[in-house]
């Protein structure tokens, strides 16, 4: 009688936001009730009324409100059309760097069904969202300030940390410190970019921080490995090619041995370079 494969543990990818989004989609007008997380859905409700309001409002306060230039006028219109604008998948509707990086568009439908299963992305106006819910494209950050409400940690930590809390299996945190402070998930396994300089010395990056756990999402995602820890997570970024190393009880770093493009370092080492003979 052949043995029956045993089920692998959960896994759950905790990613940011970004501040930009695919337009358009093919979906039908939002419906909140299809969206992950139903103990989320009266927060959602107020804050999309209010944004909604906002954006249809005067602009200059809006425009305020929402940290937004006299160029980002489109960005209200987004807004303004939350209600019936057409939706599409959230693991498709985040742009940016970590997303360019994550490459949902080159996963086979197999990778990509995995990918949805363990992809909860975090926001500021949903809370939460899981890869395959339906989302309009919008604008609203974690800054933000909406008349009549308070911050946006203190209205979202009561509902949001309870629900990020009870997610099952292993979960890795890859939010930035603004959505991270919305609700902490204890246990989770955090992750630090970090270049290591050749003396050995090393130094937290900022932009190519994006880069690195956009491919260590990416390896997470589509991975059939079962990752239960975060020694785990080490051997599939090792797998990938990332150079990761334990940190603490519940850390992972990400090793960069070459300084990212337009860094001081990189500067540097450029300028230390041997010079092409003509």
């Amino acid at each position: 009688m052949p043995r029956a494969t045993p089920e692998k543990a959960p896994l759950t990818l905790l990613l940011p936001p970004s501040e930009t989004k695919r337009p358009g989609g093919d979906g039908p007008a939002l419906d909140l009730s299809t969206l992950a997380f139903p103990p989320l859905r009266d927060v959602r409700e107020r804050l999309l009324d209010a944004l909604v309001q906002l954006a249809g409002g005067d602009e200059e306060a809006a425009r305020k409100a929402l940290g937004l230039s006299p160029g980002q006028r489109d960005q209200l219109d987004l807004d303004a059309a939350l209600r019936t604008a057409p939706t599409g998948p959230a693991l498709t509707r985040y742009t940016g760097v970590l997303y360019d990086a994550f490459d949902v568009a080159g996963l086979t439908p197999a990778q990509r069904k995995r990918a949805a299963d363990r992809v909860v992305i975090a926001s500021a106006l949903f809370g939460a969202v899981r890869g395959g819910d339906l989302i309009p494209a919008y604008r609203f950050s974690a800054g933000a300030r909406l008349p009549g409400f308070g911050t946006l940690g203190a209205l979202w930590k009561p509902v949001l940390g309870p629900v990020l809390a009870a997610l099952p299996g292993l979960v890795v945190d890859l939010r930035s410190g603004a959505y991270a402070q919305l609700a902490p998930v204890p246990g989770a396994v955090t992750v630090r970019v970090l270049y290591v300089a050749p003396d050995g010395g090393r130094s937290v990056v900022s932009h190519f921080n994006k880069h690195a756990k956009g491919l260590l999402t990416r390896a997470l995602a589509t991975t059939t490995a079962n990752v239960t820890d975060p020694a785990g997570v080490v051997r599939v970024a090792a797998k990938a090619g990332l150079a990761a190393e334990r940190h603490g009880p519940h850390g992972v770093d990400v090793l960069l041995y070459e300084p990212p493009a337009g860094t001081p370092a990189a500067a540097r080492a450029a300028s230390k370079s041997p010079r092409p003979s003509r």
